[in-house]
């Protein structure tokens, strides 16, 4: 094992879930290629150590390295670059429409949160039978 690999490896996942926990979505972007980045050289040190071309008959199998983590790494760049496109397609909309990249809250989310803090429920839920009052299913069956 290589011990700067393994501590870049962690450097980067840990500022990458730093930055997706962001509001912007350009941080967030950068977040993500950072973990992703991250994963991907968690993935060549799990291989384990560099080998012979993994081709039948050009070397002894013992000494051929692992061909299914490079395909891992591989498959993740093409998702990273999916998701990069997706990102900065959101964030260049949201530059448009509000003249910055940062998510807003959802009012919906912000009344739910309002009524978890005051400690209520909402008009809705009946507390004391657990959903809708047995007086009003009663009137409707009738």
């Amino acid at each position: 094992m290589n011990l700067t690999l393994i501590i870049t490896a962690s450097s980067l996942i840990g500022c990458g879930v730093y930055l997706i926990l962001e509001r912007s979505l350009t941080r967030v972007l950068v977040g993500l290629l950072l973990l992703g980045n991250g994963v991907n050289i968690l993935f060549l040190i799990a291989s384990g150590r560099a080998g012979k071309a993994p081709i039948e008959g050009t070397a002894d199998p013992a000494d051929m390295s692992d061909p299914l983590p490079q395909a891992l790494v591989l498959t993740a760049i093409v998702i990273a670059l999916a998701t990069t496109a997706f990102l900065l397609a959101m964030a260049h909309r949201s530059w448009q429409l509000n003249g910055n990249d940062d998510v807003q809250d959802d009012v919906e989310d912000a009344a739910i949160r309002r009524l978890a803090l005051a400690d209520e429920a909402s008009d809705s839920h009946d507390l004391a039978t657990g959903g809708e009052d047995d007086d009003v299913l009663a009137e409707e069956g009738a």
